[in-house]
């Protein structure tokens, strides 16, 4: 189908992805009770605390796709924004924790009109700018336009397109449409690595989650993401491990090691704790890389600053003292 190439200095392989195969998802059963005490499991078994709390919360902040998509965001956001990807960390809590570097996030995303000013606010660093498209969030205009939009994102600058599924086709059972849309997204992305949202809180069903999960990443998706942040329920954990589920699955089918992104509703450094543990135990090591993993965040930065110079002096600074950018 499509090329294959390695992205982001990794030694991951883009997935080419495969003919549509129903098969692989169509008699796939969910036991949503049992995904809810698993996912639940995993906030009331673990326990990760001082260095090793301090530890995971870098990795957290590594693997975060710092977010403006705002109906006023402007070139002086964007840029501000950029800024605090590129040093997200104060010095002193730098130096504080012994770090022999400062750390940066692991992307940034904005929408396609605000791609340039990101690509050249972040020249010089190895930071990439992804770019939402498709007709974020809704994605409820015509497939010539959803492509010509994610050919603009790329023709300005964007390494990562996050397009959204046209969510009806999945309540419908539509799985070769849905097929022929992603596909058509893919080849439009080019040489830029493509997440597919899912809007699962739209999805009604954790049967749905798994099937369209599946269909994306048949259709070449490099990573599937859980939500754009606007639906009434985003991410959450039974549907995170759902999607995981459905990813590691594929990878055993294809080889291909597809990657995951929740987005939504993690606000506070425990949400992130929380994802990182089911990435670790779901997954493996593997998955807390950034190429394998991205948290989709606004606020969440701040919190994670905070949490660090809690752990560097023993007092909790006010959020205002941890700017977002």
């Amino acid at each position: 189908m499509l090329e294959t190439k390695i992205y982001h200095q990794s030694g991951v392989k883009r997935n080419t992805g495969v003919s549509l195969d129903a098969s692989w998802f169509d008699q796939h059963q969910v036991n949503t009770s049992a995904a809810e005490r698993r996912a639940a499991s995993l906030t009331a078994r673990r326990s990760v605390k001082k260095e090793y709390q301090a530890a995971f919360l870098v990795k957290a902040l590594q693997c975060m796709d710092l977010t403006t998509l705002a109906g006023d965001d402007t070139q002086g956001r964007v840029q501000r924004l950029c800024a605090k990807a590129r040093r997200p960390l104060r010095d002193d809590i730098v130096k504080g924790l012994g770090l022999s570097s400062t750390p940066h996030v692991g992307a940034v995303c904005v929408y396609p009109t605000m791609v340039a000013h990101a690509v050249k606010a972040l020249k010089g660093s190895s930071i990439p700018v992804a770019s939402v498209a498709t007709g974020f969030p809704a994605g409820l205009t015509p497939l010539s336009m959803r492509l010509a939009e994610i050919k603009y994102a790329v023709e300005q600058g964007a390494q990562e397109i996050d397009i959204v599924i046209f969510r009806s086709q999945v309540l419908r059972g539509e799985w070769a449409a849905l097929y022929d849309e992603i596909s058509a997204m893919r080849q439009a992305c080019g040489p830029a690595h493509m997440k597919a949202i899912l809007a699962t809180g739209d999805l009604k069903t954790l049967r749905n989650v798994y099937k369209a999960s599946m269909v994306v990443m048949q259709a070449g998706a490099d990573f599937i993401k859980t939500s754009t942040g606007k639906e009434d329920v985003n991410a959450t954990l039974p549907v995170s491990l759902t999607m995981l589920r459905a990813a590691r699955d594929y990878g055993e089918r294809t080889g291909f090691e597809i990657g995951f992104k929740p987005a939504g509703g993690l606000k506070t450094a425990k949400d992130a704790m929380n994802w990182l543990i089911l990435m670790k135990e779901e997954m493996g090591r593997r998955w807390l890389e950034p190429d394998l993993f991205r948290i989709g965040a606004s606020s969440l930065l701040a919190d994670i600053e905070r949490q660090l110079e809690y752990h560097l002096t023993g007092r909790y600074a006010a959020l205002s003292h941890h700017s977002v950018a």
